[in-house]
């Protein structure tokens, strides 16, 4: 059901399972509870954080919230991790090992928070989740199965007696998210290619995706899944236009709303952009108009609405 927020809380009667489908901003949360430690994996955006405490808390009520557990480090999985650790004091955070130094030392740049011009609460672990490893969740043992693609470090979990996989952003029932890597010249198409081949052989009978609804039609799933990132390898153009269009929606849906000038400012001081414009973000005409063409492809598809000087989500 929806609340007044706009979340979907939907709840697996047997798995002690709850799902927060949260829209676009902020990821999907999954709350277990059981005979086992209370776990919620990823927290959503930073700004969405006070709204992830008040979904957690309405569930467990008076019990403790015992694990957070990152399926990867992106800011809109991880935004509420340190609002949950104030939260829950004796709460133990799990993250992927790749860039547990990177979180140690908070290094903004290798967490992709600086690159990517969005935001992340300093927040601190206890234990990494590494690919292998198995996870007491609630009341059953979930399996940590590697995910590279969409972000090198990503995993996915999965319940191997109840076929219930939790994938992400590898896979959602209509595609997957953006293959970051790729922004930076790192090729990682391959990657997203064999993540697809470990969902199918996994063959889970629901699919709870990072953003989206969950899913039963495994086969169908993958098989968009496939045929876009097909597109994208034959089209490694068309997979940046998509990425840089992502970025800017993102960066509009916490705002809701922005002068182009705001906007503009932004874009040339995020390096993910900015490094494809034709000064690199020097703010010349040239950028200007790189940007100003962004915008009008997004408008175009219904993503943005334009006020005179003001850019406005929708």
């Amino acid at each position: 059901m929806a609340n007044a927020c706009g979340v979907v809380n939907s709840t697996l009667e047997g798995l002690g399972l709850h799902v927060f489908e949260r829209g676009w901003l902020s990821s999907n949360n999954v709350l277990l509870v059981g005979d086992g430690p209370s776990a919620l994996i990823d927290s959503g955006y930073h700004s969405h954080a006070t709204q992830t405490c008040e979904l957690v808390s309405h569930v467990l009520g008076a019990r403790p919230l015992d694990l957070l557990l990152n399926t990867h480090l992106h800011s809109d999985h991880c935004g509420g991790n340190a609002r949950l650790q104030a939260a829950y004091p004796g709460l133990n955070t799990l993250i992927p090992p790749g860039l547990a130094v990177a979180v140690r030392d908070w290094d903004t740049q290798a967490l992709t928070y600086a690159p990517t011009g969005q935001e992340c609460d300093r927040f601190h672990f206890q234990g990494l989740l590494s690919p292998g490893d198995t996870v007491r969740l609630g009341a059953f043992e979930w399996e940590v199965h590697g995910a590279k693609g969409h972000d090198p470090h990503s995993v996915i979990l999965f319940q191997a007696d109840h076929g219930v996989m939790l994938s992400a952003d590898a896979l959602w029932e209509n595609g997957f998210g953006v293959v970051f890597p790729e922004l930076e010249g790192i090729e990682a198409f391959d990657e997203v290619r064999e993540t697809l081949d470990i969902i199918e052989r996994l063959s889970p009978r629901l699919v709870i995706p990072g953003h989206g609804k969950m899913f039963t039609d495994l086969g169908a799933a993958l098989a968009r899944a496939r045929s876009r990132l097909t597109q994208f390898v034959d089209s490694p153009q068309k997979h940046l236009r998509h990425a840089q269009k992502v970025l800017l929606k993102f960066r509009l849906l916490a705002w809701q709303r922005v002068s182009m000038n705001e906007l503009a400012k932004w874009a040339c001081n995020t390096p993910y952009l900015a490094a494809h414009m034709p000064h690199q973000g020097a703010g010349t005409d040239a950028d200007r108009q790189w940007l100003e063409n962004l915008v009008r492809e997004l408008e175009q598809v219904g993503a943005l609405t334009r006020a005179g000087s003001e850019i406005i989500d929708h």
